[in-house]
């Protein structure tokens, strides 16, 4: 292997597991050799609720995936949301101490590391627990840096303003707890929303200023970010399952059914139906199968797409944050809800700007069309996030997988993905 290593990338949906398999070869090229997609067991919400069947499930996907690649992995890094998540923006100061050889006052690493401890020296309830710490600013003697670290910089006060995340503990236990019985190790625990922006987000988008929507089926996460790093933090316990539960009320299918006809015909935007064509309802307890306009469907969906739509925008104003009137960026949809017929037009008219589009990943070699999807976005900016960082090799490894041209975003993605703490 020659110090290749291998990164796989989980992400536990409500719904849907997605795997993502990829390569980092000698010379620092990353290559997705393997995806695979399967049916969650054991989940509501985006939480563990039976670790049994959870086990199973992530298993079989994942074992699909080293089929697929040719490897068998010790380690995995999972994507974590929900409502389990929060967040906080916290400040510290500390003053710039002498060098002793030169007297002059110069930042050093261990004036960095002394400004984020007192940043970030929160009392958190004993079911907290830290999974990031991410700077959004240094400030020297009043002037703002950046992310950037800013050693060597002359000056007398060091501030750092910082973007704590904070999950339950027990969630992330329950996920070591499914990943163990599963004969894996959990490498690592990330924000999903967070790890999406280094798979489908611009460095100019970074700076601007966006919102990343990941539309799960459980719920709806969402993440501001500006200036290169995240401000907002927050998740909207409504996602997909409740159109798809709304279809089957109305038309009176069962749920599985219901869920089928979203994926094959759902559409959010009454006003882009061309052509209302007919959708057949399967019949149920000998009742001979009907038909629905796709425009009936449509204003079922376009209800629940636009209510989840207005929380989330209620969120992101709340408490009257100036910062997010500094918003230039695009809003970039994610998750499997962004698949959906008509979104774009719909987040459009709630949010009142031409500025969204869909999240696909970037190009990182292999097989294309089976991860660049928003629904992906998680599973590929896990292993992007991760490339840098030190993994546990492959146990065994079949077959030499092949390397790619492509290599991940520099820039603000780039500094944002080193500052992580």
């Amino acid at each position: 292997m020659n110090g290749e290593r291998t990164i796989v990338g989980l992400d536990i949906g409500t719904n849907v597991i997605r795997v993502a398999i990829a390569t980092v070869s000698d010379d620092d090229k990353l290559e997705i050799v393997a995806t695979s997609t399967h049916k969650s067991a054991g989940l509501r919400n985006g939480v563990i609720v039976n670790i049994e069947e959870a086990k199973d499930a992530v298993k079989n996907a994942i074992e699909e995936a080293e089929q697929s690649a040719g490897v068998i992995v010790n380690s995995v890094i999972a994507g974590i949301g929900g409502t389990y998540i929060d967040y906080e923006n916290a400040r510290g100061v500390t003053p710039i101490r002498a060098n002793p050889k030169s007297n002059r006052r110069e930042v050093t690493q261990e004036d960095i590391s002394k400004v984020i401890d007192i940043a970030t020296a929160i009392r958190y309830p004993v079911d907290r627990e830290k999974i990031h710490v991410i700077p959004q600013n240094y400030i020297v003697d009043g002037v703002s840096i950046g992310i950037q670290p800013p050693i060597n910089q002359l000056g007398f006060k060091l501030e750092a303003q910082v973007h704590i995340v904070t999950a339950s503990k027990t969630i992330i236990q329950n996920m070591k707890a499914c990943m163990l019985r599963a004969d894996y190790m959990l490498g690592g625990v990330m924000l999903k929303t967070l790890a999406q922006t280094q798979a489908v987000c611009h460095d100019d988008e970074m700076d601007l200023g966006s919102i990343i929507i990941d539309l799960g089926a459980g719920t709806t996460d969402v993440l501001v970010v500006l200036k290169g790093a995240p401000i907002k933090t927050c998740s909207i316990p409504v996602g997909g399952n409740l159109v798809t539960n709304d279809i089957a009320i109305v038309t009176k299918i069962p749920f599985a059914a219901a869920e089928e006809i979203k994926v094959a015909s759902g559409c959010c935007w009454l006003q882009g139906i061309t052509n209302d064509e007919d959708v057949i309802l399967p019949g149920v307890g000998g009742r001979a199968p009907e038909l629905i306009a796709k425009s009936q469907l449509c204003q079922i969906i376009q209800a629940r797409m636009e209510q989840i739509f207005t929380f989330v925008r209620a969120e992101i104003i709340k408490n009257k944050d100036e910062s997010i009137r500094k918003l230039f960026g695009n809003i970039i949809l994610t998750g499997g809800g962004a698949l959906m017929e008509g979104v774009v037009e719909l987040a459009q008219a709630k949010f009142n700007t031409s500025s969204v589009r869909i999240g696909v990943p970037e190009v990182f070699g292999g097989n294309q069309d089976s991860y660049r999807r928003p629904d992906f976005a998680t599973a590929i900016g896990l292993v992007v996030a991760n490339k840098d960082r030190p993994q546990t090799q492959v146990r065994k490894k079949y077959k030499k997988a092949k390397t790619s041209d492509n290599s991940s975003s520099e820039g603000l993605l780039k500094k944002l993905r080193k500052a992580l703490f």
